[in-house]
């Protein structure tokens, strides 16, 4: 089901309704009439022009200063509400005298926005139904809102559970019902039900509806996770570089701020630090990040290798994302803009080598609610011969005795085991090492990972993305 998470009402002040800013809304001189209007804007331009949400938003809340109480409902609100459409869509359908598909876009968006804050949010129906219908008046006029209204009190009739005792009864197909519940495509909820299984499938399902955690790397050489404990966050439960910031704006913090802590995932950054602590076989000084953009792990692989004497070259095909990547790596580490199918380095240059491939992302879908609409089971087989290119690639740019991750944000098994499965067989000079015994060896208390070779990160098990992990030695 949706984000379920009791928000409490809007009660702040805030700096919000203070006038008209030039692309903004029309402010009325309440708070909650901008919030919930940077909520819906920021929910358009996703469904519009692709944009995504964990970028646009923080940009849209200093665009109209929005900050404290304010910030959080705008947050909860758009994430709630990307995050629960499915299950809002099925409720809509009910309680609406039209087909969804006849309702215009804009005003359906409404109306998931509304359904969020009726079923999921401590805020009062009627307060929740009235600031609702005046956003519908205000993006598709008083017909549009009369009709909202109508939608809107029916939705309110009934809480979440009695609602999906409607829409997803317990005796329904289970990929249905487990699809309008937790808010997933169905294709989705088979192909994860396929890699976690049945018993664990609904756990899964919930995790992604959850808020996720914001995890820091503070980088070695650059910062120490005591100096991010002190900026007030929590030393987290398996890297040991990482550290849970339990709320608050990251760029708050001094090192974020510098370049010296970034924000990154705690499985992305084990299977940064898993590369990087592989057993290798000679020497142990030339690294690549063959899918650097946007520089995450090529930051801490970056670290890492400056402090072991050796040098990380971190490459992107896409300019503006090898530009990122130069941000986020130390000054030791080469950066270039080139194609890891068809590389400008000469085969075994390195020692080490990162592959982070292009995925479906279906394992990120806590911090990128929106990309469980955009993308459909076809993704899944157009990145596939990319993805066998790019290892087959990495292998040939390892030398002989040198180590290859290849990891995706992904536990599909299409885009892991058998992606690596068929390299493997293909390339014939590769094996595959132990990936969760590595992972071990950084975190001892780091259990569930799977029964190897291979390694898998799961959001209801580890905190973390759903992180998929291969260690190859070149033979």
């Amino acid at each position: 089901m949706p984000n379920t998470r009791r928000h409490g009402g809007n009660r702040g002040k805030g700096n919000g309704g203070a006038g008209r800013r030039p692309g903004g809304p029309r402010a009325t001189g309440r708070p909650q009439d901008l919030v919930r209007r940077t909520a819906f804007d920021v929910i358009r331009a996703v469904e519009t022009r692709d944009a995504y949400a964990n970028l646009l938003l923080p940009a849209r809340l200093r665009d109209r200063e929005l900050t404290g109480r304010d910030a959080a409902l705008a947050t909860e609100l758009t994430y709630g509400t990307l995050r629960g459409r499915g299950t809002y869509d099925a409720v809509l359908a009910l309680c609406s005298d039209r087909e969804l598909r006849r309702v215009d876009a804009p005003l359906l968006d409404v109306l998931r926005l509304g359904a969020h804050q009726i079923l999921a949010t401590r805020i009062p129906p009627h307060a929740a139904v009235g600031t609702t219908v005046e956003l519908a008046r205000s993006v598709a006029g008083p017909g549009q809102a009369k009709f909202a209204n109508a939608v809107l009190r029916k939705v309110a009739g009934r809480d979440l559970d009695a609602w999906l005792a409607i829409i997803a009864p317990a005796d329904a197909e289970p990929v249905a019902r487990l699809s309008i519940a937790h808010s997933h495509p169905r294709w989705i909820v088979s192909a994860l039900r396929d890699a976690v299984g049945p018993a664990e499938i609904e756990d899964l399902l919930a995790a992604d509806n959850a808020r996720p955690r914001v995890t820091l790397v503070a980088r070695p050489g650059r910062a120490a996770v005591g100096e991010l404990v002190e900026a007030g966050a929590e030393p987290a439960p398996y890297s040991p570089y990482g550290a849970v910031l339990p709320e608050g704006d990251p760029s708050a913090v001094a090192a974020v701020r510098e370049g010296r802590a970034a924000v990154q995932d705690e499985a992305s950054q084990l299977v940064a630090l898993a590369l990087a602590e592989a057993p290798l076989d000679g020497r142990d000084a030339r690294w690549a990040d063959v899918c650097a953009g946007p520089g995450g792990k090529a930051g801490l692989l970056s670290a890492v290798a400056t402090e072991r004497d050796a040098r990380l070259v971190a490459a992107d095909v896409q300019p503006h994302r090898a530009g990122l990547v130069r941000d986020a790596v130390d000054g030791r580490a080469g950066v270039l803009a080139a194609d890891g199918t068809a590389p400008p380095w000469r085969p075994g240059a390195f020692d080490r080598v990162m592959v982070d491939a292009p995925c479906t992302g279906l394992g990120a879908l806590r911090r990128r609610p929106e990309a469980r609409w955009r993308r459909g089971p076809e993704s899944v087989a157009e990145l596939g011969p990319l993805q066998r290119r790019l290892l087959a690639a990495a292998l040939d740019a390892t030398r002989p005795g040198g180590v290859v991750a290849y990891v995706t944000c992904s536990p599909h098994l299409a885009e892991t085991r058998v992606v690596v499965d068929d390299v493997v067989r293909a390339h014939g000079r590769a094996e595959p090492l132990d990936a969760p015994s590595v992972l071990t060896g950084l975190a001892p208390g780091l259990t569930g990972l799977g029964d190897g070779p291979y390694a898998q990160f799961w959001p209801h098990r580890h905190g973390t993305d759903a992180m998929f992990l291969a260690l190859l030695r070149r033979t």
